[in-house]
């Protein structure tokens, strides 16, 4: 007899839609199989066919961990471009690389976890290298275009799955993991949460990553905005992935639950769906999802949800149908087209800050190359390796030929002499080009130093060793060969490193001052360094006292190179693993001192100087005495060849910078404030004058801005202007269209971004560039009734080439809605939705869901209402509240009307009690209130 074939299962089924195929695969899965999904690395159900799959592929601005990859600018980068179609093209390459690499090396996955979405808030958080912007608009339009070459345009399947990374208002390093950031309602709603629903909306995002900080005293993990806000967005299926450990934060370092089984089942029902903690050890987190099942904590109704969630996005991943799935054939790696890409975004990127006429440099400039960025192409956390690597240097030495340049780093050369008179000496070794991370990793924070080398020794005849001071007094020392000071697991001080890198550096040092010389303390470890017979180690005893001798001075061979030179081209910036980076925020805006000397002796040697900034963050320095000025991020593997020909004008400069550069550090708020509005914060409320506004960039070109039009029609905008080049060279312009509510009841933006583009015209050509807004983009979230709204009356509309840089105005008058006073005889007061605060932070009302309000720890809270309707008259008033403290309630400034105060403690910040107190009030009036002690004010109420 024949063996009948079985039938194919449902879920195997391409003609049927995927929710039904995913609900007969979750039929078959058992309880088991389904819990352990939910970690990210799931692994395979053999008996049904299904494969491993895990959630989480770097992908920031290329293929991150995996090995050789095309290498492009960081995202900062890419945000300066302002050009969504180049960052589509990226996104599209990047994704077709990841495809390609999975083909040959199955550790590489589909979800990618990118872009980063956060808004570039405060210029001092070390991550800014990762986000796109300042301004939730342009983010958004970044990562939209950044999204949807990472999905494809394919209508049923995707080339990868995006997770925009980190839920939310996340912007500090410092005490990342335990800090609150208190986000009022109108910057949660006009800021923060606004960058992440316009790229959900857009269509392109398989889900989001929760970030590790608390908001309004709940963590991430837990917040009911995924299901309130994230969830309504779309009608996809989202995955959300929590960050790597964050899971057991919630315990171990937040203590915002007693137990882990708690903590699992909490954010698992907030809406977590995919569990990374603990590696690729997927027992501790499967083990307590199966415990909080037990518990009655989780139904299977409730892991049936997570796992939906993540059987979605691999369905339109095409993993369950290979056959038909079009991205299995993609093989485009390293291609012409993306080494192409790479240097068209570099070039793009490039932000011309300032120009006397000194650029671009004329074809026979002799030119001296200073600087310690000046040989370098530096790689960050989410890089991949390189395949290809440009040096400003290389680059100009291309362009200009080596023989019309002068080169000095400007590292200072010095020897370290022990207290026995010998010196530390790198001893020969056959050092070879071994890259760290070349083979690629799913975890690089894991990979370990190189052991294979000999340790450093002392003897007679020491070593020259370049010395960098990157700041803070943080150093690298740099053997002949190339390689960097690096401690291994071992304790010994070896030349092993092609660059600083990894997740703890181990190739920072600081020189200490001790009696009559210096210790030198390893970074990474804390230990100091100390000499011993077998070779140079670090120790907790026996530390070395050693003498620093310079043997030249950095400054002294930039004064020297410069000197002879038409032109002196400083090339500074930062290392991003050192002073800046995941883990660690800065501590100024000031260029680093060891490069400040740098730059002041370029110029006291020839007063024709240019600065090239190669950063992942602005600085703040001194333009005016400088010919030229420009900035770019980190520019992947092109970036020199980049400079180089925006320099020689075979570019003209377009880019604009996509945050405010602030001239000093007494300009910015404290790091942990997140009230942008309160503390007039970002372009949009700053005051002051900055060094170089949002938007700003120069260009070789001119441009004139006329005709600007404008009408209202089917809930748009409809604006429109021209734009002439009026140079005599090619060039691209970046028009931007702002708006500005003329009269406002509440304080509103200075000026807010609803349009750009970025447009390449030709000497003498002219562009008609029209735009739609919908007058959605100008309305404000209305706290006194928790909705949005369009207030009626004028707005500005203005055309130009930066914030400041306005060219044409024009004034509309829009109808809207008036909106009305707070009904609180009816309604109450929420205390979160204050109109003004001080000395006030928001918390958490309970573990779920809901915000009260507090002081600040020492200190008194002030709370403004405006414009509250009391009707025909109110005789009492009820607040609810927890902890112990004191609620004052004055009208319109005048003295305390009621004074509250709990008669003992409340057990815990989350059991509230109602006080009441008589309270006489009619008609309209500002309510405020004063908060003393360690109270939580939920909500105030009025009867009578």
């Amino acid at each position: 007899m024949t063996a009948q074939t079985p039938p194919t299962p449902p879920f195997r089924d391409p003609q049927l839609p995927f929710a039904k195929r995913i609900d007969d695969l979750l039929a078959r899965l058992t309880l088991d199989e389904k819990t352990a999904f939910l970690h990210q690395f799931a692994p395979a159900v053999e008996r049904l066919g299904i494969e491993a799959f895990r959630t989480g592929q770097e992908a920031l601005h290329g293929v991150a961990w995996m090995g050789p990859a095309t290498v492009f600018p960081q995202a900062v980068g890419l945000g300066a471009t302002w050009n969504t179609d180049l960052v589509r093209r990226v996104g599209e390459a990047v994704s077709k690389e990841v495809r390609a690499m999975r083909a040959r090396d199955d550790r590489v996955g589909l979800n990618v976890w990118s872009p980063t979405v956060n808004l570039l808030r405060h210029p001092l958080w070390g991550r800014n290298e990762e986000g796109y912007s300042e301004d939730p608009k342009l983010t958004s339009a970044i990562a939209t275009a950044y999204t949807h070459g990472l999905r494809g345009d394919h209508p049923t399947y995707w080339r990868t799955a995006p997770v925009l990374k980190h839920w939310l208002a996340h912007n500090n390093e410092t005490d990342r993991a335990t800090s609150s950031s208190s986000v009022r309602p109108r910057v949660l709603h006009e800021y923060d949460l606004r960058a992440f629903r316009e790229t959900v909306e857009a269509g392109a995002v398989a889900g989001v990553m929760p970030a590790y900080n608390l908001v309004n005293g709940r963590p991430n993990h837990v917040s009911p905005y995924l299901r309130e806000q994230l969830r309504t967005w779309t009608d996809e299926d989202l995955l959300v992935c929590s960050d790597a450990g964050a899971p057991s934060n919630l315990v171990d370092f937040e203590h915002y639950f007693d137990t882990h089984e708690e903590a699992t089942a909490a954010s698992l029902l907030a809406g977590v769906d995919s569990f990374t903690d603990h590696g690729t050890d997927s027992s501790t987190m499967v083990g307590r999802i199966k415990r909080a099942y037990e518990q009655g904590l989780l139904t299977e109704a409730d892991i049936d949800t997570a796992v939906r969630r993540q059987l979605s996005v691999r369905f339109r991943l095409g993993e369950f149908d290979p056959q038909y799935d079009p991205h299995t054939v993609t093989h485009d790696f390293d291609t012409p087209a993306h080494r192409a890409l790479a240097r068209e975004a570099a070039e793009q990127s490039v932000v011309l800050l300032r120009n006397d006429g000194v650029l671009p440099l004329a074809p026979d400039t002799r030119l001296a190359v200073v600087g310690l960025l000046a040989d370098e192409c530096k790689l960050d956390w989410y890089s991949g390796t390189l395949i290809h690597r440009s040096t400003p240097l290389e680059g100009l030495y291309e362009r200009f030929g080596a023989e019309r340049i002068e080169f000095a780093e400007g590292v200072d050369r010095v020897l370290l002499k022990a207290s026995d008179g010998t010196f530390l000496r790198v001893p020969e070794a056959d050092a070879d080009d071994e890259v760290r991370g070349a083979e690629g990793a799913l975890d690089p924070a894991l990979l370990a130093g190189r052991t294979d080398l000999p340790p450093l020794t002392t003897g007679a005849v020491g070593t020259e060793l370049a010395l960098v001071d990157w700041g803070e007094g943080v150093l690298t020392l740099r053997a002949p060969d190339g390689r960097y000071l690096s401690v291994a697991e071992d304790g010994y001080v070896r030349a092993a490193a092609d660059q600083p890198g990894g997740w703890v550096v181990q190739e920072t040092f600081r020189l200490e001052p001790h009696e009559n010389g210096h210790l030198l303390r390893h970074v990474g470890t804390g230990r100091h360094v100390s000499v011993a017979a077998d070779g140079v180690k670090v120790a907790d005893e026996n530390a070395e006292i050693f003498e620093l001798i310079i043997t030249e001075h950095g400054k002294d061979a930039v004064a020297s190179a410069a000197a002879g030179a038409d032109v002196v081209l400083v090339i500074a910036g930062n290392d991003p693993h050192i002073a800046g980076r995941e883990t660690e925020d800065r501590t100024t805006l000031a260029l680093p001192a060891h490069q400040d000397r740098l730059l002041r002796a370029a110029r006291a040697a020839n007063p024709n100087t240019v600065l090239a900034l190669v950063s992942a963050y602005p600085y703040a320095f001194e333009p005016a005495p400088l010919r030229a000025a420009l900035w770019m991020s980190h520019g992947g593997q092109a970036s020199g060849t980049a400079l180089a020909r925006v320099l020689a004008g075979d570019v003209s400069p377009a880019g604009r910078l996509p945050q405010t550069w602030y001239a000093d550090d007494a300009d910015l708020p404290d790091l942990l404030d997140y009230d942008i509005l309160g503390g007039r914060q970002t372009y949009l409320y700053y005051e002051g004058t900055p060094l170089f506004p949002f938007g700003h960039g120069l260009s070789y070109a001119s441009f004139s801005y006329a005709d600007l039009k404008s009408r209202t029609e089917s809930g748009a905008l409809h604006v429109s202007f021209t734009v002439m080049n009026t140079g005599d060279v090619t060039a691209d312009e970046v028009a931007q269209l702002y708006t500005r509510a003329v009269d406002p009841s509440v304080p509103r933006p200075r000026r807010e971004l609803v349009a750009h583009r970025r447009i390449t015209l030709a000497p003498g050509e002219k562009a008609e560039l029209a735009f739609q807004v919908p007058l959605s983009a100008l309305e404000f979230w209305d706290v006194a009734h928790s909705r949005w709204r369009l207030e009626p009356g004028p707005y500005d509309l203005m055309a130009g080439s930066s914030s400041e840089d306005i060219r044409l105005r024009t004034t509309v008058v829009l109808d809207g809605d008036p909106g009305g006073p707070r009904l609180v005889a009816e309604q109450g007061l929420n205390g979160a939705d204050f109109d003004e605060q001080g000395g006030v932070e928001i918390v958490d009302r309970t573990k779920v869901s809901g915000d009260a309000v507090t002081p600040v720890a020492g200190r008194s809270g002030e709370l403004v209402y405006r414009a509250c309707d009391f009707g025909a008259g109110v005789t009492e008033v009820t607040v609810t509240v927890a902890g112990e403290g004191t609620v004052e309630i004055s009208l319109d400034g005048g003295p305390a009307l009621a004074v509250l105060s709990p008669r003992a403690p409340t057990p815990s910040p989350y059991d509230y009690v109602s006080l009441r107190a008589a309270f006489t009030a009619s008609g309209v009036h500002d309510v405020r209130l004063r908060l003393r002690g360690p109270l939580r004010l939920a909500r105030v109420g009025f009867s009578g």
